[in-house]
């Protein structure tokens, strides 16, 4: 571990070309192993000029390295650039711990994962587990063309069938799920319309056995009208604007608050509510976690006009 509380030191030893605006970044810890990954898992990657981004590890991770996925977003906010045109074999790079908002169910029914683009990287990890296993399970890797397709040797190693939208058109998310058993897991990642699309065709099926990771949205609103935010350990009131979020307001403050995505997917800024109703709007929080009062204050906001947490 680092000298900075909770980080990795890890050196970057491979970088591939997976396909057209895609890199594989491998990492290796410094001194000793590496927390032993789960798929579905993602890391914080602390790169040039200050900035934080999340990954998913994908297939081939383990506690001797991890095996991160990188497409070079067009209208990157600095992260991917920084990733394509600034690292290079050797660096060393800090990491967070791995921490898993998309986990494999632990059961042995049949699983079927639906990939769209980068999408493919948590469930390439998930594929490689269940292909250890007697589980039932397939998977469908969707892509603009095949010569779009990251990870294609893995994909075709694992048995993996993919569709591109130039062969076989748009994929169509109830066509593909007919038939599918109503005891399957289900699991997609991929871009926002594909994973509406995919909600919209299981409506009907039990949620606990529909997963998904979204692995970017647009920025939330912040909602109407005041909220009073009282920090228990400090003593301190925080009124946030009708057009901040919570974490904006205690920034703005001077409260170091932990945070990273800013849009509610990668958990950092988590926070325990100890009085009033928090308006979750985050994409990782269980039923279960938020009636234990958990809240990420990047995204959400509350439905009383006060909260009181515990910072």
């Amino acid at each position: 571990m680092s000298k900075k509380s909770g980080t990795i030191d890890t050196r970057l030893t491979l970088m591939r070309w997976e396909c057209p605006g895609v890199l594989s970044l491998t990492l290796s810890p410094l001194a000793g192993r590496l927390p032993r990954p789960e798929p579905g898992a993602h890391v914080d990657l602390h790169l040039p000029g200050g900035m934080v981004r999340q990954y998913s590890l994908t297939a081939g991770s383990s506690s001797d390295a991890y095996v991160l996925g990188i497409l070079r977003e067009p209208r990157s906010r600095g992260g991917s650039a920084a990733v394509h045109e600034t690292l290079r074999p050797g660096d060393v790079l800090r990491i967070s711990a791995p921490r898993n908002a998309f986990v494999l169910d632990p059961g042995d029914g049949p699983a079927l994962l639906i990939a769209g683009g980068i999408g493919v990287t948590p469930l390439l990890a998930m594929a490689e587990t269940l292909s250890q296993g007697t589980r039932p399970w397939s998977m469908i890797a969707c892509v603009r063309s095949r010569k779009a397709l990251p990870f294609a040797g893995r994909l075709s190693q694992l048995g993996a069938r993919v569709r591109a939208d130039d062969e076989d058109g748009v994929p169509d998310l109830p066509a593909l799920l007919a038939g599918v058993s109503p005891d399957t897991h289900l699991y997609c990642c991929g871009p926002g319309p594909m994973l509406d699309a995919f909600l919209a065709a299981t409506a009907d099926r039990d949620p606990g056995h529909v997963h998904l990771e979204r692995f970017e949205q647009p920025r939330p609103t912040a909602g109407e009208g005041e909220v009073a935010v009282d920090l228990a350990r400090s003593g301190r009131t925080i009124v946030v604007g009708p057009q901040e979020t919570i974490l904006d307001a205690l920034l703005a403050a001077g409260v170091d608050a932990a945070h990273s995505c800013r849009v509610g997917v990668c958990g950092t800024c988590e926070c325990q509510v100890l009085d009033g109703e928090p308006d979750h709007r985050d994409l990782i929080l269980t039923s279960e976690e938020r009636g234990e009062g958990r809240m990420l204050i990047c995204c959400s906001r509350a439905k009383t006009p006060h909260l009181v947490l515990d910072l």
